[in-house]
């Protein structure tokens, strides 16, 4: 009877120690279990998201996040660099992504951060190196690491198909919100990478950045063709509305009707769209001029 009451006793002992490891190891693993929300602040960041088919982890996304189209149908959290950190907390995320090029004012990520929301802020280098790596972190970051081997080599078999162009033609780009703002682009922007790769040169290399466009400075770059994207040449009303533009008549893109376009993200976003852009970059700027 002595033996039967140790056994009891022993018994009720172990249950009760697996009970309470079980409720450990359920409060412990819950939170876990709970979908991951993601804010993206970066249009490069929210495609790469997509691309790994993490689309439905997103629940918000900044003004550049134009691609893919059903983007377009996520609740907006403004642009990257006027974001207030109030929309973002409202939508209750648990992941913030973005890059150290969007701009998001630092006071704005403390305050998301300081909400009990973990931000990630990824390095982006503006080269196909670049590109890959920041496929690579995203993949990393999410938790999906085998994810981006697809991706760079797609990105790689788009690359292969990239056609330089061979005379090295001197591209100006404009940065256009009407004729009010008007800027040229120097060395170091997406844009000036972009040229460099798709075998042109740039026409005003000779600052960095951004500088007000001017037709002294337009005239003296003399560019074999004006490049825009494709929102900045409507803003200044077409082609015609750039004609007017002091200075452009005068230069050879503008007497040979070299004005060309393409869309702003897929041109300066160095996504896992790259080699496409390139390759519609570089036979944009290799087309003959109108005879």
């Amino acid at each position: 009877m002595k033996k039967l009451s140790v056994f009891t006793l022993w018994l009720s002992s172990l249950l009760l120690g697996l009970l309470v490891s079980n409720q450990s190891a359920y409060a412990t693993r819950s939170p876990k279990d709970e979908p991951i929300r993601i804010v993206s602040l970066d249009g490069t960041v929210s495609e790469i998201l997509c691309d790994l088919g993490l689309q439905s982890h997103l629940i918000g996304v900044d003004v550049t996040s134009t691609y893919p189209e059903l983007l377009q149908k996520l609740p907006k959290v403004g642009h990257n660099r006027t974001i207030s950190a109030e929309g973002v907390i409202s939508l209750k995320p648990t992941l913030v992504l973005t890059s150290q090029n969007a701009g998001t004012k630092p006071e704005v990520i403390e305050q998301i951060k300081s909400a009990g929301i973990k931000v990630i802020t990824f390095q982006q280098e503006y080269s196909v190196a670049g590109t890959k790596k920041l496929i690579q972190d995203v993949a990393n970051t999410c938790q999906v690491p085998s994810r981006a081997k697809p991706l760079i080599k797609k990105l790689d078999a788009d690359l292969a198909q990239v056609k330089k162009a061979m005379t090295s033609p001197k591209v100006l780009f404009i940065y256009a919100r009407g004729t009010g703002t008007m800027m040229v682009s120097g060395r170091g922007t997406q844009v000036d990478k972009m040229i460099e790769l798709a075998g042109g040169a740039n026409a005003t290399p000779n600052f960095e950045n951004y500088k007000p466009l001017t037709a002294e400075a337009l005239v003296t770059a003399n560019p074999d063709v004006i490049l825009l994207f494709d929102s900045g040449l409507e803003s200044l009303g077409g082609a015609d509305g750039l004609a007017k533009v002091q200075g452009v008549a005068q230069t050879n893109a503008g007497k040979n009707g070299r004005i060309i376009t393409m869309d702003g993200h897929l041109l300066s976003g160095f996504s896992p769209r790259l080699g496409k852009a390139l390759q519609e970059l570089a036979q944009k700027i290799t087309q003959k001029p109108k005879a």
